[in-house]
C-alpha cells in the first residue's frame, strides 16, 4: 500500500481457525483485492455455463432493458439462478462458502447473479469501482461484499482480459467522480500496479469490487463472457440494486445451508429482469 495515497487501514478478519487455503484466500483478498482458485470446476461445467449465458444473452437483447451497456461492445445482464444449470454447484462449492463466511460472516447474503460480455471491438474501460466505498469500510477497515467471477471461455491476450490494480481497494476516493471513477491523472498509479488475468474454463476468482479495475481492448473476433456472483455481508445494501428471484419449487429443492443465504423474493413465476445496476461512467464511453 502506498502511504502517500490517502487510504483506509484494513482490519483483517480473524483467520486463526481456517485451513491454510482459506486463510491465504482471505489474506490475499485483503492485501491484493483479488484471489483465484484454479480448476474449481470442470471445463465441461464451464461449457454449460457458456451455453446458458448465450441463451440468456440472446433473450435479454431481444427486449427493452434486458441488457445494459458497460462501454463500447460491452453488456451486462442480470439473470435468475434458475437460468443457470450450475448455480447450486457454484454457491455450494466449499471454497465459495468458506471465503464468503470468512470475509463476510456466517450470515452472508447472495444478492446478485449476472454476466458481462465484452465482445469483439470492446475498448479499454476507464479505471473504476463497481460502487462507492461503503461508510462501514471507511470507518472499520472491513470489506462488506465480494464479487465472484467465472470465465465461460479460455481467456487469451487478444480477448480483452480483465485488469486490476492490487491493493487499491483501500484507496480513499479523493478526486473520484461519483466516488467510483478516479481522474485520468491518477491512472499512472494503477498502471504501475496493473495485473491482467487470464482465467481458463473452470477457474474462479473472488474480489472486492472496490479494487480499481477495468476491462481491456478486445481485438479478437470472440466474446469473453464472464459470470458474476455478488455476495454481501448483512446490511451492505447491494440487494436493492438487483431483482434476482427464485420460484417456490426451486427454493424448496435447495439445501437449508444454501436457502439461509438467499434474501431474494420467492415467487410463483419468474419475470424477466429489467437491468437497473447501471454504472453511468461506463455507459458514457471508454477510457
Amino acid at each position: 500500500m502506498d502511504d502517500a495515497v490517502p487510504h483506509v487501514t484494513p482490519t483483517l478478519p480473524d483467520t486463526s481457525g481456517l485451513d491454510p487455503e482459506l486463510r491465504n484466500a482471505v489474506e490475499t483478498i485483503y492485501t491484493d483485492g483479488i484471489v483465484g482458485k484454479k480448476g474449481a470446476f470442470s471445463a465441461e461445467w464451464a461449457d454449460r455455463l457458456r451455453e446458458d449465458i448465450e441463451v440468456a444473452f440472446e433473450e435479454a437483447r431481444g427486449r427493452p432493458g434486458g441488457a445494459v451497456g458497460r462501454g463500447t461492445k460491452r453488456y451486462y445482464v442480470e439473470i435468475h439462478p434458475e437460468q443457470m444449470r450450475g448455480w447450486l454447484e457454484l454457491v455450494d462449492h466449499p471454497w465459495v462458502r468458506g471465503v464468503c463466511e470468512a470475509v463476510l460472516g456466517p450470515d452472508y447474503q447472495i444478492v446478485e447473479l449476472g454476466f458481462d460480455v465484452p465482445g469483439p471491438g470492446a475498448k479499454d474501460q476507464p479505471w473504476h469501482r463497481d460502487f462507492p466505498m461503503p461508510d462501514e469500510t471507511i470507518q472499520t477497515g472491513r470489506l462488506t461484499s465480494l464479487a465472484f467471477n467465472l470465465t465461460a471461455v479460455d481467456t487469451a491476450e487478444d480477448m480483452g482480459p480483465f485488469e486490476i490494480a492490487p491493493g487499491t481497494q483501500w484507496d480513499l476516493p479523493v478526486g473520484f467522480e461519483h466516488d467510483m471513477f478516479p481522474k485520468p491523472e491518477l491512472y499512472p498509479r494503477f498502471l504501475e500496479r496493473a495485473v491482467r488475468k487470464y482465467p481458463q474454463r473452470g477457474d474462479i476468482s473472488a474480489r472486492s469490487a472496490l479494487t480499481l479495475h477495468r476491462g481491456t481492448q478486445n481485438t479478437s473476433d470472440l466474446s469473453r463472457p464472464v459470470l458474476v456472483l455478488g455476495v454481501d455481508a448483512p446490511g451492505a445494501g447491494n440487494a436493492e440494486h438487483h431483482d434476482m428471484a427464485v420460484t417456490h419449487g426451486f427454493y424448496e429443492s435447495l439445501p437449508e445451508r444454501v436457502r439461509r443465504h438467499l434474501v431474494c423474493p420467492v415467487v410463483d413465476e419468474l419475470t424477466p429482469i429489467t437491468q437497473k445496476h447501471t454504472i453511468e461512467g461506463l455507459m458514457m464511453g471508454d477510457a
